[in-house]
Parts: C-alpha cells; structure tokens; sequence
C-alpha cells in the first residue's frame, strides 16, 4: 500500500496536469471507474487554434492545383492557387504563387510572419524599405525563408518561380510607398 502512495504521490508530482481537472466523485465503491465532465481549462488561443484544426485530410498533385488571377493587391501577371484554409480570414492558410520572368514586388510588409518556400525557378528577396538589389539575396528551389511581421522586404525574379506562401491570416499586404499599391493605381487610371 505504502508503494502504491508513492507512487501515486510521484505521478501527481511529474504530470501534475491530472490535478488540474479536480478529482472525480467519490462513489464509496472501490475499483469502479468514475467519470466527471470538466469545463474546459483550454486558453481562448488554444481553443481557436483547436478550432482551426483541419477536419479532413487533402493533398495536391501538380495537375490538381487549380491557379487563378492574383488578388489586386499584387502586380499583375502572378497566378496564385491557395492550398489549404482562406488567407483572408483568421486562420492558418497556404497558398502559391507562379510569378512569370521579371516579375517585381515593390517594398512592402505583411501584418503577421510570412514562411516562402521556393518550389521552383528562383525568388530574389531583399529587405528595407527602398529598392535596392544590391540588398537582396538569391533564393533557389528548395529554399526557405521566414519575415516576422511588419518587416519591410521586396521581392523579384528573373526566371519563372513558383513559391509557397504558408502562415495565419488573414494575409495582406502594405506598400511602403502608397502610389506602388496596385489597387491605387487602378483607382488613378479613370477611361
């Protein structure tokens, strides 16, 4: 009996998470399972990321991909196919990009971390808040690279890319300089 309370003493000690639902009912019968419904203990983040939890299971091969036109927030020319979840609401999403040759994204910044993986061709990156190539590095297919939010970064390629974007949206964008925003300059040009 001794050992059973020591043990059971070092067990409450290592995971004391069993303690945190409180102890079930005492029914006054030994060896009978007991059940109790507990509230949740779960942080609201937690339950939201619980929420955002995928309730089935997809995959992609290349010829499933459906790619449309990019949002106007980007430059024109770019398709975009988004993977998993919606970028533009709460939650974790993943899209890509198909950028053609010469394809430039002025200085921008993004409102949560962004992840870039390169699929295929090459994606140039530099950071600040002013073109500058000399600034930027060479990312080729396979690599990856991360920004925290708010850090302003520009992008280009000089060969056909793909990249995948993957993060918690909502996803958006923010020029540096308003007049780079694609959205003001199709508001400016009035036919």
């Amino acid at each position: 009996m001794k050992r059973f309370l020591l043990a059971t003493g070092v067990v409450t000690l290592l995971f004391p998470t069993f303690a945190l639902a409180g102890d079930p009912p005492a029914t006054g019968k030994a060896n009978e399972p007991t059940a109790a419904v507990q509230p949740s203990t779960a942080t609201p983040a937690a339950q939201a990321t619980q929420a955002t939890q995928p309730v089935e299971h997809r995959y992609y091969t290349p010829v499933d991909i459906k790619w449309t036109e990019a949002p106007p927030s980007l430059p024109k020319g770019v398709k975009l196919a988004v993977l998993e979840g919606d970028p533009t609401a709460p939650g974790p999403f993943a899209m890509r990009l198909s950028v053609p040759a010469g394809y430039k994204i002025p200085p921008h910044w993004h409102p949560a971390i962004e992840h870039v993986t390169v699929i295929s061709g090459s994606f140039f990156m530099g950071m600040g808040d002013t073109w500058d190539e000399s600034k930027g590095h060479e990312m080729p297919a396979g690599s990856f690279g991360y920004m925290p939010a708010g850090m302003k970064h520009f992008a280009w390629t000089k060969v056909e890319t793909v990249v995948q974007v993957h993060g918690i949206g909502p996803w958006g964008i923010t020029y540096v300089n308003p007049s780079d925003d694609p959205r003001n300059q199709k508001q400016a040009t009035k036919y």
